[in-house]
């Protein structure tokens, strides 16, 4: 199967365009090599794709005929993501709702002068 319909297949992207767009990207590997949308993959190959800033690597199991249900899917795949990846995610998260709120807009002239101070009280030579 190409690796383009297997990402599809087993629920990692919503379209096959978005797959081939991250194939053409050079994000999606398969076995350490740049996978081009058409390479096959076959059980016990290693995918490793980036998506949302975190780098999957999901193992091969078996192939499926058509793009199967959510809870079907770990039939197909091992999924050998570090927990640590996804934990990185949700720092980054939070760290941009720390600051403002969503759709508040752009910082203002407040926001800019209370950072600017901010960042004057460290001295960043120490660190």
């Amino acid at each position: 199967m190409r690796v383009d319909k297997y990402l599809w297949c087993v629920r990692y992207y919503k379209t096959r365009n978005m797959v081939t767009e991250a194939c053409k990207k050079n994000h999606v590997t398969v076995n350490g090599q740049v996978a081009k949308p058409a390479k096959e993959v076959f059980p016990g190959d290693v995918v490793t794709f980036r998506k949302d800033q975190i780098t999957y690597t999901l193992t091969v199991l078996d192939i499926p005929e058509n793009r199967v249900g959510a809870k079907l899917v770990d039939i197909y795949r091992k999924d050998q993501t570090p927990e640590s990846a996804f934990e990185h995610l949700e720092l980054l998260k939070i760290s941009k709702m720390h600051y403002r709120k969503t759709g508040d807009g752009r910082p203002t002239k407040k926001d800019r002068r209370d950072l600017y101070d901010f960042t004057e009280e460290i001295d960043f030579e120490d660190l």
